[in-house]
């Protein structure tokens, strides 16, 4: 496959998918710090996000977009979801016809209510959307940690294509044509890392872990039906895969929110401690939104939102959710 890929956003997970295409293809990452893209070309090293892992000796990075963006043959957006349409609309008047555009981000556009590929239909509406989305922890896979993901395009041709780009000795890719399944996983398991890092917090054991993910698991669930989802997809790795991997992970942003919101730290002091962002903060609102909307029953990720607007302590949110009316595990 003679094809370039261009990845754009140098964060953790930017950083390591540019690395991963780098064995297959030859790719250049964007980046807005001259400094990161320097030591990734001299150094094989993204100093910021990922001190000290060494990253392919083929990738090569840049500062200029324009570069990036008009020599792609495939355009991977590895922006957070806040910046995500802006990038988009720098790039447009690059972006050569035909190229497929792959998605990283989990969360969803809060002024629009949108998952990112309908932002990239927006922005650039002749070109096919897709995303790339699993139980995926950026160090481990520089580790070499053998890891899995779905790439899910609507159209399978393009997405058996693009398997191929991703795909290592150690990091499978599978394919799946439910795009709305993948990214409403991807969305939702992290406001429910965010409960689990509230339950890890109050010191709650393994038992309350377990129910908090496997409730959790039955909300996503919920609402990816009610826009249109398939239900065998949250099964899967980019449902309860990323799930599991995101409430137990150490390595978790949105698991390390929740936890020092327990332990009385306010979210915005949170934040401000932090490099990198918890997409689950804004995503709660979209979802909770989007819940009320199609009359889906979400008591856990209700309760994160009120946690996040300051409107309920962790301790009055846990307590809650325990006293609720019983119910049918499956309403």
């Amino acid at each position: 496959m003679k094809m370039r890929v261009g990845v754009l956003g140098a964060g953790s997970w930017g950083t390591t998918v540019a690395h991963l295409c780098a064995h297959n293809l030859a790719t250049i990452l964007y980046c807005r710090r001259g400094d990161v893209a320097q030591a990734i070309n001299a150094r094989h090293e993204n100093p910021r996000y990922l001190p000290r892992y060494q990253l392919h000796r083929e990738l090569r990075a840049t500062t200029d977009l324009t570069h990036v963006a008009s020599t792609a043959d495939v355009l991977v957006m590895g922006v957070p979801v806040a910046g995500f349409r802006a990038t988009l609309r720098a790039a447009r008047p690059h972006v050569k016809p035909d190229v497929a555009v792959v998605s990283l981000a989990k969360g969803l556009d809060v002024p629009s209510r949108k998952r990112m590929t309908e932002l990239v239909r927006d922005e650039l509406p002749n070109h096919r959307a897709g995303v790339l989305s699993g139980p995926n922890l950026a160090k481990e896979i520089l580790d070499g940690g053998a890891a899995a993901a779905v790439i899910a395009f609507e159209d399978e041709t393009i997405a058996r294509n693009l398997q191929k780009v991703f795909s290592t000795n150690w990091f499978r890719v599978y394919t799946n044509p439910d795009v709305v399944g993948v990214e409403i996983g991807g969305a939702v398991k992290n406001i429910i890392a965010l409960a689990a890092g509230i339950a890890d917090g109050l010191g709650c054991k393994d038992n309350t872990r377990a129910a908090l993910m496997t409730r959790g698991l039955a909300e996503m669930t919920r609402l990816g039906v009610a826009l249109g989802a398939n239900p065998a997809t949250f099964a899967g790795l980019a449902g309860m895969g990323d799930l599991i991997a995101t409430c137990m992970s150490t390595q978790s942003r949105n698991r390390y929110v929740g936890r020092e919101f327990a332990y009385g730290r306010s979210i915005a002091q949170i934040s401000a401690d932090m490099d990198q962002i918890a997409e689950g903060i804004e995503t709660v609102q979209v979802v909770v939104e989007l819940a009320d909307q199609h009359g889906v029953y979400m008591p856990i990720c209700a309760a994160v939102h009120k946690c996040i607007q300051g409107k309920q302590s962790a301790e009055d949110a846990y307590h809650a959710l325990i006293a609720g009316e019983l119910a049918c595990e499956w309403p």
